[in-house]
């Protein structure tokens, strides 16, 4: 396993990742997040660079577990989406717990964000699978 590719995939990946959440949070979803009081802040909004941070976390993270299971996904950019649709699963199932610890928490909102976290997760592996090379 080669550390810099890892955190080279990982780092790359979690950039797209970021701007792919930007648009679907930031540009498509966001009238939709003003019809619902869960959202409005009262306090300063989150620091935006937190955005960025995690989600380059979260990319390096994918990209080790990726590497450590590289030979188990086909080569390219397939095994990289094959990849990203098994961890997507975990991340449409994980905004579920949202209604039940969030007060006014809509349950189409999690269907959303589920989704949303499918996509993530599919254009995460497919930048994986394209940066991470299986090894000869």
């Amino acid at each position: 396993m080669s550390w810099t590719r890892v955190l080279t995939a990982g780092v790359v990946g979690g950039i797209v990742v970021n701007l792919v959440d930007f648009v679907m949070h930031g540009v498509i979803m966001s009238s939709t997040y003003m019809k619902y009081p869960v959202f409005s802040q009262e306090e300063d909004p989150a620091n935006i660079g937190w955005f960025f941070v995690i989600a380059v976390c979260i990319g390096i993270f994918a990209a080790l577990l990726f590497a450590k299971t590289r030979g188990s996904w086909a080569a390219g950019i397939k095994g990289g989406v094959t990849y990203g649709f098994f961890l997507g699963l975990i991340f449409f199932f994980q905004p579920f717990y949202n209604p039940l610890v969030l007060e006014g928490f809509p349950y189409y909102l999690s269907w959303c964000w589920g989704g949303i976290g499918m996509i993530d997760a599919l254009v995460l592996g497919a930048v994986l699978g394209a940066l991470y090379k299986q090894p000869a």
